[in-house]
């Protein structure tokens, strides 16, 4: 079965082929001929992921596609970045800037609310508890489907780590309290990621219909 991932990062790609398994070919939009970037305008999450599910079966005759958009959420920062995670510091899409960015705004966030706390107010603690969330968007046959999946941590103080990208040096997974996600291995990521997750639930629902 010939499907296009809403892609150009070629670690998506493979990733989103290996969970699919046997009997998938999995295409980027540059291989079906578009080189333009895709528009993402939507306020949520699964407003990205649809439109840019859409863009591709719109543009590519009507074939099986699906897209997926990811945010960071931080309960300190209201759920911010979230659906402005790749350009919460600007449309460069920047991640060493965007990193800088959130790490600026939690500890100013910190600081507010200890000094209300300094002058009498009841302001409860900072937390640095977080999540990234995915949300893909299938288009099987012309009819929508949504998977979610969703990867629980906190926010580390400072970087650490070599591996993954975007905020992973600054995330720490439920799963590995004493790692960020740059520190572990791709498959460990694998295991315990929200794209993971929302690609399985898709996976196991594509294989349901064959």
């Amino acid at each position: 079965m010939k499907i296009v991932f809403s892609t150009g990062n070629s670690g998506k790609l493979r990733e989103a082929s290996e969970i699919l398994g046997r009997g998938f070919e999995l295409v980027s939009p540059a291989q079906m001929g578009i080189q333009e970037d895709i528009p993402e305008t939507g306020n949520t999450l699964k407003d990205n992921s649809l439109q840019k599910a859409q863009y591709i079966y719109d543009h590519c005759g009507g074939i099986d596609c699906f897209a997926d958009d990811t945010g960071l959420e931080v309960d300190i920062l209201g759920g911010a970045p979230g659906v402005h995670s790749a350009r919460y510091a600007g449309e460069s899409k920047n991640f060493n800037a965007n990193t800088d960015k959130l790490l600026a705004e939690m500890a100013r966030r910190e600081m507010e609310a200890s000094f209300a706390r300094e002058m009498g107010f009841n302001t409860p603690r900072a937390t640095r508890k977080a999540r990234f969330r995915t949300v893909v968007t299938l288009i099987l046959d012309g009819t929508k489907h949504f998977f979610e999946g969703i990867m629980n941590g906190r926010i580390a103080v400072q970087r650490a780590g070599k591996g993954g990208f975007g905020y992973d040096p600054v995330f720490i997974a439920d799963e590995y309290p004493m790692q960020t996600v740059a520190e572990i291995s791709e498959e460990q990521k694998n295991a315990i990621s929200h794209r993971g997750k929302a690609m399985r639930a898709m996976a196991d629902f594509l294989h349901s219909k064959k």
